[in-house]
């Protein structure tokens, strides 16, 4: 078992939308929260089963949203 870290945004129309930040590519959607992690671990599974991810030395340290 594995850890891995999703951002999650909310689009225009209201959908979260979910991507993780180890696995290029990997993202899905949904209309809820629980909806989405279910999707997302189902779509981290797929990514695992069909590619092997590239070793990743470096650690998500945070997500800072700033104003200019």
């Amino acid at each position: 078992m594995a850890n891995y870290n999703v951002l999650i945004e909310q689009d225009e129309d209201g959908c979260f939308v979910s991507e993780v930040v180890e696995l290029p590519g990997c993202h899905t959607q949904a209309k809820n929260l629980d909806e989405l992690m279910k999707r997302t671990k189902e779509a981290i599974a797929l990514y695992v089963k069909c590619r092997q991810p590239a070793p990743n030395t470096e650690r998500f340290v945070g997500l800072q949203l700033l104003e200019v």
